[in-house]
């Protein structure tokens, strides 16, 4: 038996959470099944497990009766998110689930919940950070992950943490996205290199709250378990394989020419130049001393160019890249600058922000400085042929 009664918003927000992990095609019925715990104390816990990775919610209710059932996820979910804004009642009835919410009523079928897999044990506290930068740190990277599932390294990101400092960073072979942040380690002198799946991760950061903290930890031999947790929400995922390339010392080196440009204006303007070119077509800047040209072509179908105000120091310069990865590593740059350095059309360019300052102070700040957010993409420019 478990009954209890919780509000509408609170059960949709951790039915969701919990249902992120429920596989469309399910290998085992059982693993279709979301897990309702309600506790003595008067807790509530929703959760999901796939046998990879695990999510699980934890919220206030007014537990009537204790107990455990499993029931179909995807189902729930669907059902909650569309009752109305009112006290949810949830009870069984023979071999029934009954969910009550003002005049609505449905019945779910119970399914075997001894069949259930016990879920992971949550991993040992590895530190914790703010969980908004953690957010906005995953969210930078991921999008230069690879897609391609028959290389499993490069559909993960890389975190490595020495001491104070965490490097999250992903690649598809064509660019490097990677941030550096700072973090509390439960240890002053922790190390190590994990390589999460790419998906989790960030499916897991879109859900993080403003002004919550985020705990991760580390556990199982040869550290296969990653776990994060944030306002009464965790996850749990293996690990991929850690070998990964040096991609930290690919993100330095000395450069010919360095640009520097408002970074919403120079995305809107790729994004309009970028409306006449096709599959694989790239869009060319030229930077002279004050000014980027921005200029595309479908052979003789259609053309675009546009011009925009910026500095230079060096080199002028013209390079390819594919607006879509192009515009991925702008979407990183979150400061009103942004800075491009390359050296040569054929070799790749380092995109970078530029931190905002105060007063005249950010009209004036030399291009050269070599102050910057942490955040780094490394994309290899298109060969240019004529």
């Amino acid at each position: 038996m478990v009954e209890f009664r919780v509000e509408r918003q609170t059960l949709a927000e951790a039915v969701s959470w919990a249902a992120r992990t429920l596989p469309a095609r399910p290998a085992l019925p059982v693993l279709a099944g979301m897990l309702v715990e309600a506790t003595a104390g008067g807790g509530l816990i929703l959760a999901g497990f796939d046998y990879e990775v695990s999510a699980r919610a934890e919220v206030e209710a007014n537990v009537a009766e204790p107990g455990r059932v499993l029931v179909p996820g995807r189902l729930l979910a669907e059902i909650v998110r569309n009752l109305p804004p009112q006290p949810v009642d949830f009870s069984t009835k023979g071999t029934e689930v009954v969910v009550r919410c003002g005049s609505v009523e449905f019945g779910l079928q119970m399914m075997p919940v001894e069949d259930y897999p016990t879920l992971p044990t949550a991993p040992d506290q590895a530190g914790t950070l703010r969980g908004d930068l953690f957010a906005e740190a995953v969210t930078q990277v991921t999008p230069a992950a690879g897609r391609d599932d028959t290389l499993p390294m490069l559909t993960g990101v890389r975190i490595d943490f020495e001491g104070d400092t965490m490097w999250l960073a992903c690649t598809d072979r064509y660019r490097i996205a990677a941030r550096e942040l700072t973090w509390s380690p439960s240890s002053p002198d922790f190390t190590a290199g994990i390589v999460v799946p790419a998906r989790t991760l960030a499916d897991t950061a879109k859900s993080i709250r403003a002004g919550d903290e985020v705990m991760i930890g580390l556990s199982g031999s040869g550290d296969t378990l990653i776990g994060v947790e944030s306002g009464g929400r965790s996850m749990t995922t293996r690990l991929l394989d850690e070998q990964y390339i040096n991609y930290r010392s690919r993100l330095t080196g000395e450069w010919t020419t360095e640009a520097r440009v408002r970074t919403a204006p120079f995305a809107e303007a790729l994004k309009r130049v970028a409306l006449v070119t096709e599959r694989n077509t790239p869009v060319r800047l030229a930077f002279s001393a004050d000014e980027v040209q921005i200029r595309a072509a479908s052979g003789d179908a259609a053309r675009a160019n546009e011009s925009l105000p910026g500095s230079l120091i060096g080199d002028e310069i013209d390079i390819a890249f594919s607006p879509h990865y192009l515009l991925d590593g702008l979407a990183g740059v979150h400061t009103e600058f942004a800075r491009l350095q390359c050296t040569g059309p054929t070799k790749a360019a380092l995109l970078s922000a530029i931190p905002d300052r105060e007063g005249d102070e950010a009209a004036t700040a030399p291009v050269d400085t070599d102050e910057d957010t942490g955040f780094r993409y490394l994309v290899m420019p298109v060969r240019l042929t004529s």
